[in-house]
């Protein structure tokens, strides 16, 4: 029987353990995407997780979603990462950036003026966080039939720059109602080209920007995080029967790629998990704290009776830089104050105590 704390193989990596530190916005970027000075302590301080996934990193200037969040399409920013990365190599870890284009949740007060894209001109309904305060989400501009090979291109570059500022790989965001998630359901892909209409063909996308990724840095460097009908973001996959067959089509293609591994946001009751897992071969990263914080009974429970490989953990990870010591020897937590989630420097950044 596996056990949450013993190494795993998962793509090109032997894991130590298999608690992985989520992606998890903290909008500490400066206003070019740069990880701030202090970004690099953060992570290396959480290099005992099995793997590090960074928060989500725009592609390119048009895909930054939130304030503040960093990028990895200049040098400048690759510079920035190349010393995170090293930062937790040097405590012996490992880190994949994952790669997160927003979509239509974005405004472009927080990048510069630059215009909103989505699969569809479908505005997501209430208010943003911008640089200028609470604002509406814009209408999105859809993308053309003849630009989205630009798009996956963007992918495909961001994924190299990830390996040359010497990350370990790439994530993909699939989920939580961001570009590739909103070329997966019906209610923000209304697309009457290849590219919409059909689960295979609102799945088409999503397969060319990891095809892409994994075509440029190794199929064992690239994972994928998908999350069915969670809702986030606003966006709805509310027809089951159709929700499933849009995602066995997107796994069904995925899976002879050979790719390092597949993340689900997902209930762990849900069955749709095993059919996806079966689906696709390979290694299942299971993420179940969307609604709730994941402990680590429940993580324990799943590596154990075989439905994750290894399990995503996120808000515990904010607090306790040590989270795997103080599960392993069952020490009590540190409470995240979510006054700092959010913005600002070291204080609920890099300041959380550790175990003596």
């Amino acid at each position: 029987m596996p056990d949450l704390f013993e190494p795993v193989n998962i793509g090109k990596w032997t894991l130590p353990n298999r608690i992985v530190m989520a992606p998890m916005t903290r909008t500490r970027a400066t206003p070019d995407g740069l990880p701030n000075e202090h970004a690099a302590t953060y992570y290396q301080q959480r290099a005992t997780a099995g793997l590090i996934i960074t928060e989500g990193v725009q592609p390119s200037a048009v895909g930054q979603g939130y304030p503040n969040t960093p990028g990895l399409h200049t040098p400048e920013q690759v510079d920035g990462w190349r010393k995170v990365a090293d930062a937790v190599h040097a405590a012996g870890g490992l880190i994949v950036a994952q790669l997160m284009h927003a979509g239509r949740i974005a405004h472009p007060d927080n990048k510069h003026g630059q215009e909103t894209v989505a699969p569809s001109a479908v505005a997501a309904e209430g208010t943003m966080t911008t640089a200028s305060g609470k604002q509406p989400y814009p209408m999105p501009r859809a993308l053309t039939t003849d630009e989205l090979p630009q798009v996956v291109d963007e992918f495909r570059r961001a994924a190299r720059a990830a390996v040359d500022a010497g990350l370990d790989g790439v994530e993909l965001h699939g989920a939580n109602g961001y570009l590739l998630h909103q070329f997966l359901a019906p209610t923000t892909n209304q697309r009457t080209d290849g590219y919409g209409g059909s689960p295979a063909a609102r799945a088409r996308f999503v397969v060319e920007a990891v095809t892409a990724a994994a075509q440029e840095i190794g199929p064992e460097r690239v994972g994928l995080r998908i999350s069915p009908a969670n809702g986030a973001n606003g966006l709805v996959e509310d027809d089951p029967a159709e929700t499933a067959a849009t995602y066995r089509a997107l796994v069904d293609a995925l899976a002879p790629l050979g790719l390092a591994f597949l993340h689900l946001s997902i209930d762990s009751a849900d069955p749709l998990l095993a059919d996806l897992s079966a689906r696709f071969g390979g290694p299942v990263v299971v993420n179940t704290g969307f609604a709730s914080v994941t402990d680590r009974d429940t993580a324990q429970t799943l590596v154990r009776s075989g439905k994750a490989a290894a399990v995503a953990v996120g808000r515990p990870f904010i607090a306790n830089p040590d989270l795997v010591r103080r599960w392993r020897e069952s020490a009590p937590l540190n409470e995240v104050d979510q006054s700092t989630v959010y913005g600002g420097g070291a204080a609920g950044y890099t300041d959380y105590p550790t175990l003596d």
